[in-house]
């Protein structure tokens, strides 16, 4: 099993790309601007979309995603997303104001997209693959995602700030080799951060000291022109640990 990262930045400019994430290649975790690099080809056979939550870095391809292949498809694309964030979409987005609900098109009983429903802690196969929605705690409802081949894990924290229960979640775990955690803003900017939910370096020092096993960490979510700044104040606060940055077009086969 292969992840490749299409984006993870906080923000655009040059050659910054925010959030989206390929499995293999029919498997997208998030629909940010890195997903408008792949080819048409390549977005065509993707069959489904995991969605962390409702905020326009992590959802700005998926309307266009939908509406450049869903003709080209035999069955429709599956947006995997928890009830609160389908509902977001489906009265922000998908509503014939901002874009056509292509849930309806080109009828209701064959439409080029449909929607699934997913729950925290319940586990989705897909082809062997399972996805398990982790707890985080975020502005808007939001989960993470545990990626599970069977022989390792990855978990993606998505947005988040504080929460126990996803460092429980993960702690279960137990062939963790990877955990990919945001961190979208410096010190400087802790109000910020606390205000919006995220996580900033001190933030994330206390966070790791939370997790029991011992994977390899990846910082994701950087804002473009703070990315040496934050990195730096990390390894500076995180003790016993060394994150690293996580870059475009990166891969983890696990």
């Amino acid at each position: 099993m292969k992840l490749r990262v299409l984006g993870c930045s906080g923000g655009i400019g040059g050659n910054f790309r925010t959030t989206s994430l390929l499995l293999d290649h029919d498997v997208l975790i998030d629909a940010g601007t890195g997903l408008g690099d792949l080819s048409l080809a390549e977005m065509s056979v993707i069959d489904h979309v995991f969605i962390t939550h409702s905020h326009l870095d992590h959802i700005a391809c998926l309307p266009l995603l939908v509406d450049s292949v869903g003709f080209m498809r035999d069955k429709p694309l599956l947006i995997h997303a928890t009830a609160e964030t389908l509902a977001i979409l489906q009265a922000h987005v998908f509503n014939w104001e901002i874009w056509p609900d292509f849930a309806e098109i080109p009828n209701l009983h064959q439409p080029v997209m449909r929607y699934e429903e997913i729950k925290v802690g319940e586990i989705i196969d897909v082809g062997g693959r399972k996805l398990t929605p982790l707890p985080v705690n975020h502005v808007v409802p939001a989960v993470g995602f545990r990626i599970d081949s069977g022989k390792a894990s990855l978990a993606f924290s998505g947005d988040t700030t504080t929460c126990d229960e996803l460092w429980e979640a993960v702690n279960q775990i137990p062939n963790l080799r990877y955990l990919i955690v945001e961190t979208a803003f410096s010190d400087a900017e802790k109000e910020l951060a606390v205000l919006s939910k995220h996580l900033c370096p001190s933030m994330l020092a206390d966070e790791l000291k939370k997790l029991k096993l011992a994977p390899e960490i990846f910082i994701t979510h950087l804002k473009p022109g703070e990315v040496e700044l934050t990195m730096r104040e990390i390894s500076e606060r995180v003790q016993g640990v060394n994150p690293k940055i996580l870059q475009n077009g990166q891969t983890f086969e696990f």
